[in-house]
Parts: C-alpha cells; structure tokens; sequence
C-alpha cells in the first residue's frame, strides 16, 4: 500500500459518500420522492417522479460505487451524467461560481470523479481486489477510464435532457 493508494481512497470515499448523501436525501429528506418529485416537474423534467427516483438512485449507486471503487469509470459516468443535467437545468442561468448557485460545484465533482476513474481506483478497491489479474483490468483506468467515464457521462446526461427537458415557460411579473 503506498501513499497514492491512500490517496485515491480518500478522494473515492468522500467524493462517493456525498453523492450517495445526496441521493439518499432524495429519498428520505424533508419532502422525500413526493417533493423532489415537484421540484423536478417546476423546473422542466418531466415526469417528475420518474426523474426523482433515476436521480435518488443514480447519486446512491454511484456514489457507492465510487466509494468501494466498484467499476470504477461506470458509476463516474453516473457523477457526469448527474452533474451536468444538474448544471444544466438549475445552476446555469447562475453563472458559474458557486456563491451565486453557479455550477462550479457540478464541475468539480464530475471532473474529480473524471479523474478518478483515469487514475484508477487503486489497490484499496473491490476493483484491484476483484480484477487485477485479469485483462478486464485495464478497461478500468487509465485511457480506457477516461473514454468510459466521460462518454457515457456524457451520452447519458445529454441523452436525458435532450429526452426529457423541457423548460419551463418565462413569465413576465
């Protein structure tokens, strides 16, 4: 075990557990499905219940995912995928910083969770564990990590909106 290694598992666990964190308010916060589910429909995914669980369940299973380090560039796939619908249908108008409820926090965890999945989970991870001496190994970093990852991130957040977004009409007051 080396210091990179340690490294690794501290960016996958706290990076994995808040998205999970999240997920898991979804489901179970104030409002549970029902009020994600409405705020959802307000801002233009439609149907809102179907988006509220896809959402709810993705940050979990990803965020665990990551965390274990578990096939590492599919669920970062699912941190790009959630971060940039996220971006796009609620922080964009905001600008970027963060401050002003920009989307420079979606950006910083799609790519850490980008970058992760290029550097590879490490030798504290059910991949190393499960896969290392396999040539199904090398599909889960390096090149491979980054096409996965930011592909499928990609596909799949622009898929969704391109699906299911539909903003809401503006309204002079």
């Amino acid at each position: 075990m080396t210091a990179y290694d340690v490294g690794v598992l501290i960016l996958r666990v706290v990076l994995g557990l808040t998205m999970a964190a999240h997920g898991y308010n979804k489901f179970f916060g104030p409002g549970g499905l029902k009020g994600t589910a409405g705020w959802f429909d307000s801002m233009g995914m439609k149907p809102g219940m179907f988006h509220a669980r896809v959402a709810a369940t993705t940050e979990m299973a990803a965020g665990i995912g990551l965390a274990v380090g578990l096939l590492t560039p599919i669920p970062a796939a699912g941190f790009v995928a959630l971060m940039l619908v996220a971006a796009w249908t609620v922080h964009k108008p905001n600008g970027f910083f963060i401050v002003k409820e920009g989307w420079e926090y979606n950006l910083v965890l799609a790519a850490v969770a980008v970058g992760i999945a290029t550097i590879g989970a490490g030798k504290l991870s059910l991949d190393h564990l499960l896969f290392s001496s396999s040539s199904f190994y090398d599909l889960l970093h390096g090149w491979w990590g980054l096409v996965i990852s930011l592909g499928l991130g990609l596909l799949g957040g622009i898929g969704q909106l391109a699906i299911f977004y539909r903003p809401p009409a503006k309204t002079d007051a």
